[in-house]
């Protein structure tokens, strides 16, 4: 039960510090599985930041999908993932390493806050796309501004 906590308090806190660069409210963004980068786009600047997922999660069919396990994820993009699996299967929490569980948004939510805790992450987004929300981890964020100017923004909140 601490480890979630701390997984929330976590969310809460990368996304607090995150917020000072515009994350939340780019008008759109994307993840490229070639290069591994999620980007932001915004009317003044783009961000980028190298790229986990986590898994995905469908409201419409009430499951997640741990990144290991959708073939549509290439395996480079599913360290993290993979890295949650393998801690849950050294500590009996063998909900955590099944490939898909049905999960309603608390479910989800919980799996996430989780991840972000075991893999200690520095960013967290919870992107939306067609029917499901995919849940990524991310590193330092490279702000490139439309005046040509570039600057690195990195957390640590250990």
């Amino acid at each position: 039960m601490s480890l979630l906590l701390q997984g929330e308090d976590m969310i809460d806190q990368l996304a607090r510090a995150h917020m000072s660069w515009g994350l939340g409210s780019a008008d759109r963004w994307g993840l490229d599985q070639t290069t591994g980068l999620v980007t932001w786009t915004f009317p003044d600047k783009t961000a980028t930041a190298p790229a986990q997922v986590l898994g995905s999660f469908s409201p419409s069919s009430g499951s997640w999908v741990w990144a290991w396990a959708n073939k549509s994820i290439l395996p480079e993009l599913s360290h993290d993932a993979r890295r949650v699996r393998d801690w849950a299967e050294a500590h009996g929490h063998q909900a955590l390493a099944e490939p898909q569980i049905d999960a309603d948004e608390q479910v989800a939510a919980t799996f996430t806050a989780l991840a972000v805790r075991v893999t200690e992450a520095t960013g967290f987004y919870r992107g939306s796309g067609g029917n499901a929300m995919v849940m990524i981890t991310f590193g330092p964020v490279t702000l490139a501004m439309a005046d040509g100017s570039t600057s690195t923004f990195d957390i640590n909140i250990n």
